[in-house]
């Protein structure tokens, strides 16, 4: 808008310049005869002026009189405004639009009102201001594609930035990264960098959590276990000392877990942990005389850390082992997208759905005269599935026995 107002002020001056230039000429030629009559010295050099009607019109007058014209008015006279005026609007002998000048003038020996009229014809003007927007608007049209173009592009490319960040993120937690790769984009860099960081100290908080649980077990269930040793084997303070061991053990496991809320960038393969720990409990296996079957995908992983997945798998493996009769049998594969599930089942007892609360619960033990253990087990492996936003679930194995399943981020 402003620069259609400029152009149409430019085009619109130089048609007033010319009208000047030529009004300019007929005063300094017009003179004043022996009769006080104004007498017109000469037209402009111009040959519009002489175009039959062609809308650049002029007019010399002597108080309201016509006394000399262009050719181009043939026997016409105009009418203009009667006072000075610069681009005013008036209409010529064929009722064309023309923009009018008109100055007032004075010449020695006379005392005469005299004037100068000048015009030059609208549709010329529009016409040139016509072939100059034209150009204009195609040339601002590009330029606002271009700019448009170049806008979408940036924030494409920005938005690309933010969205590769989002993937790199999403990775981390997957646990298929360890730290978020700088981004191309210098603006992005900080924030990369700031979140490396909250990363790397997310990983030394968790270890020193590690760290401060082990040695707390360690002071505690040291002198615990000479105490045990101390007592005879009939005294009634060892099923005391029992009970604090198990309450210890809760206590001490569950602030471990607390302390491990997931560190970022942790990825851990399912059958290796599996391997091992099969091969830690390879004696009891072999006792009883128990059928291990594996189904597990060599390239399933835990979005984790080895340490919580060979708590979690060691205890329901460890208590499907306990109460196997003949047979386990360990599956995992993946659930939905981004889930893991992970079932060992055993052709044992089982439970019914009314204990599996009490299961879970801590210390909770349906069997007294079972296998020995501490009822921890399973309660960990909940809270820590918990922890890692997963969930452990407690049904009827298609063995007979128990099917101790988890639901965990993969």
């Amino acid at each position: 808008m402003a620069i259609g107002a400029i152009l149409d002020r430019f085009v619109t001056d130089r048609f007033d310049a010319d009208a000047e230039a030529a009004a300019d000429a007929l005063i300094a030629a017009a003179s004043i005869d022996a009769s006080g009559r104004l007498v017109a010295g000469g037209a402009p050099i111009d040959p519009r002026f002489d175009m039959p009607l062609s809308g650049w019109f002029w007019q010399l007058q002597q108080d309201g009189r016509v006394v000399a014209k262009s050719a181009s008015l043939y026997d016409n006279v105009m009418s203009p405004p009667a006072s000075d005026f610069v681009g005013g609007q008036g209409t010529g002998p064929d009722g064309a639009p023309l923009r009018v000048l008109r100055h007032e003038f004075s010449l020695p020996d006379s005392n005469s009102a005299l004037a100068v009229v000048v015009t030059a014809p609208r549709q010329e003007i529009d016409a040139s201001l016509a072939r100059v927007r034209r150009p204009l608007a195609v040339s601002l049209s590009v330029l606002g594609v271009v700019l448009a173009l170049a806008s979408t592009l940036q924030v494409a490319a920005g938005l690309g930035s933010l969205d590769r960040l989002g993937r790199d993120l999403r990775a981390i937690r997957a646990g298929r990264a360890d730290t978020l790769p700088l981004p191309r984009v210098a603006e992005l860099r900080p924030l990369a960098s700031e979140i490396n960081g909250l990363i790397e100290q997310n990983r030394q908080v968790l270890s020193r959590a590690r760290e401060h649980v082990g040695n707390l077990a360690h002071s505690l269930k040291t002198p615990l276990a000479a105490l045990d040793n101390a007592l005879p084997e009939d005294d009634p303070g060892r099923a005391l000392v029992a009970r604090m061991d198990r309450q210890i053990g809760w206590h001490l496991r569950r602030a471990r877990s607390s302390g491990t809320a997931r560190a970022l960038g942790q990825r851990t393969q399912v059958a290796p942990v599996v391997d091992d720990i099969l091969l830690v409990l390879r004696g009891p296996i072999t006792e009883s005389g128990l059928q291990v079957d594996l189904d597990l995908p060599p390239t399933l992983a835990f979005a984790g850390e080895r340490q919580d997945l060979e708590e979690m798998i060691g205890n329901l493996v460890e208590n499907a082992v306990k109460w196997a009769n003949t047979r386990i049998h360990i599956t995992a594969r993946p659930e939905g997208r981004d889930r893991l599930f992970i079932a060992i089942e055993d052709d044992g007892p089982g439970l019914s759905a009314e204990d599996h609360a009490l299961a879970m619960a801590r210390g909770g033990r349906l069997d007294e005269s079972g296998p020995p253990g501490s009822g921890l087990g399973l309660a960990i492996v909940a809270d820590l599935a918990a922890l890692h936003g997963g969930a452990l679930r407690l049904e009827r194995a298609r063995l007979g026995g128990l099917a101790a399943s988890l639901i965990l981020p993969a």
